[in-house]
């Protein structure tokens, strides 16, 4: 057997090498493939990251400028008013934004005392219980007279039962009757301005509308409302 000379035995050497300098080559690019990838892809969440943050913060601005020009004596006012009554109570949620005037007539009253002890005056059953000073049957008048029952009113209801409201007719403060309807009345937004919803205490309202009255509606009884007490929320 020959032996091989030295030379010959150097560059096979090199020959053995060279495949490991090309794979640690490989190995760096691709690790700064990974690098740049991933640093490319932390900047593109930084700056996206920042624009939802800048655009949230815009729109934050814009609300917090929109309630600045909401009037605060507005959202200060009372929400809700418990009526309490021999039966119980009736809490109402009072419809500020739709009936501002009468609301703001209600609370003024509710304030002095106005409704502390009045009475109902009439109790119409699948109808309505009006509470006031006055012992004639205003926006109701006109159904009694003509003997108009439950059963023959529109199917296409308009006025929801449980509602609270007041008599169109002008009338000073101590004339500010108190309706609750019983049932749909839809004959009767031509003569109350509706203010609030009975949103607790419908069995109650119920328990009055079953009073016995006499041929004229007044119960033969008195039933009122000892007093009524202003509620921000409940």
């Amino acid at each position: 057997m020959g032996r091989i000379k030295p030379q010959a035995l150097l560059q096979q050497s090199k020959k053995k090498k060279g495949p490991a300098r090309i794979s640690v080559m490989t190995i760096i690019m691709s690790s700064l493939i990974v690098v740049l990838t991933l640093f490319f892809l932390y900047a593109t969440y930084r700056h996206w990251s920042q624009r939802s943050r800048f655009q949230i913060e815009n729109k934050q601005s814009v609300l917090e400028g929109d309630n600045s020009f909401m009037d605060p004596k507005k959202s200060d006012l009372p929400g809700y008013a418990i009526l309490e009554t021999a039966k119980g109570s009736i809490t109402v949620e009072l419809f500020k934004d739709s009936s501002p005037e009468v609301v703001d007539q209600f609370l003024d009253l509710c304030q002095r005392g106005h409704f502390d002890g009045m009475l109902f005056r009439h109790v119409i059953k699948h109808y309505v219980i009006q509470a006031g000073d006055s012992d004639k049957l205003g926006a109701a008048e006109d159904w009694t007279l003509k003997g108009k029952h439950y059963s023959q009113l529109d199917t296409s209801l308009k006025h929801e039962a449980f509602m609270l409201g007041t008599s169109k007719a002008k009338h000073d403060k101590r004339g500010f009757e108190l309706f609750i309807t019983t049932a749909p009345i839809p004959d009767l937004n031509e003569k109350l301005i509706v203010f609030g919803k009975v949103v607790k205490g419908e069995d109650v309202v119920q328990e009055i509308e079953e009073v016995d009255t006499d041929e004229h509606f007044r119960p033969k009884s008195n039933i009122g409302i000892h007093r009524v007490t202003l509620k921000q929320s409940i």
